[in-house]
């Protein structure tokens, strides 16, 4: 009897876990989407990439699943969101912003969310130290 106990025993756990794993598939829908951002030329060449995935059930709303700059030799490059609640109108994604050439990726796993008819998007903007010389791009989610 223990043999054929097994199997079944198998089953309910396969059954078990199979169900714990759908809660978490369920919060987001569709394909992992990705927004290339590219702002600048020469010694101030930015790039950025945000990698997310629309929130299922929820209006415009997007998990942030991981943000990566490439910044321009002579600039600092960071990437942000239009936030609705931000006093200046932007919300920074990542902690803080890549540097000289190198490189960022951070993983931030959040979901921002906008009122309907807010498009959300994202920005990459990088300067050299002069307030007045920025380079942006923006695309929208």
């Amino acid at each position: 009897m223990r043999v054929t106990a097994l199997p079944a025993a198998l089953a309910l756990v396969a059954a078990a876990l199979a169900g714990g794993a759908a809660p978490a598939a369920a919060d987001t829908a569709g394909p992992v989407l990705t927004a290339p951002l590219e702002a600048g030329n020469g010694f101030h060449h930015n790039t950025g990439t945000v990698i997310y995935e629309r929130v299922d059930g929820a209006v415009n709303s997007v998990r942030i699943i991981s943000v990566r700059i490439v910044s321009g030799e002579r600039d600092c490059a960071w990437v942000s969101w239009n936030d609705p609640h931000n006093p200046n109108g932007w919300t920074n994604l990542t902690s803080e912003p890549s540097c000289w050439g190198t490189g960022l990726e951070e993983f931030p796993d959040v979901i921002i969310k906008a009122p309907a008819g807010h498009p959300l998007k994202v920005r990459l903007a990088a300067d050299h130290g002069d307030p007045e010389v920025m380079h942006k791009d923006i695309e929208k989610l």
